[in-house]
């Protein structure tokens, strides 16, 4: 019998790089991308891509307008994207409120369906935007609730959250998709992207991404806007 799991896909680097270890390790692999009102569109685009290329399931997109609570300048057209180094919050506002708990409690409802008993997301702790909902107390937590808050879990079968790349840094991750062989051409990281899937290349997540690359010592895919 094979393992099942979910994998949220943003179609960004660190999620796609979770879904190649997810793959690796022997897990049949049921992708989800979850369509919140972001102002990148493009990284929807490019996980039924990059799903379509790793796994025969069907690839799912649901919708959760978070943009209708806003909070964030991944939702809101009247907040800014930062550039790199220009915010001095602790938590900057590229922060979406509860946005983790929010996709993880929606990959949990979909585990249950398909019988799925490991959910594999791309958080890091190491380079990130300081985000709280990235932390390993947090993952272990909600573990814990999901594993006494749903069916299967009452009933014995356990169910696992997988963060294969919480202690990495971004060099270490695009080392370790290069190795299983992932196209990270076919991601789109960039909190700015156009339509086009192009970057800004001034934003936290370009930042993080370029010096990836360069650290890792491997050609950078992205495409540029300018």
């Amino acid at each position: 019998m094979s393992k099942k799991c979910v994998v949220l896909l943003s179609g960004g680097l660190d999620s796609s790089t979770c879904l190649a270890v997810a793959k690796d390790h022997g897990y049949d692999c049921y992708t989800l991308s979850i369509d919140y009102g972001q102002r990148h569109v493009a990284e929807l685009e490019a996980s039924k891509t990059i799903a379509k290329n790793i796994t025969p399931n069907p690839h799912k997109v649901v919708q959760i307008n978070l943009d209708a609570i806003g909070g964030s300048a991944l939702t809101d057209d009247d907040i800014d994207v930062p550039d790199y180094g220009d915010s001095n919050d602790a938590i900057p506002v590229t922060y979406v409120p509860a946005r983790n708990t929010i996709f993880l409690s929606t990959a949990l409802a979909y585990a249950e369906v398909v019988g799925a008993n490991a959910i594999f997301i791309g958080v890091t702790a190491v380079d990130y935007s300081g985000y709280p909902d990235c932390r390993a107390e947090y993952i272990q937590a909600f573990e814990t609730m999901a594993n006494l808050a749903t069916k299967a879990g009452v009933e014995g079968q356990k169910l696992s959250i997988i963060t294969p790349l919480i202690d990495l840094d971004k060099s270490q991750i695009i080392q370790l998709g290069h190795h299983l062989g992932f196209d990270y051409g076919l991601t789109v990281s960039c909190y700015s992207a156009n339509r086009k899937g192009e970057a800004c290349g001034v934003c936290d997540s370009c930042h993080y991404r370029r010096k990836g690359f360069e650290a890792a010592g491997l050609k950078d895919p992205t495409r540029y806007a300018s």
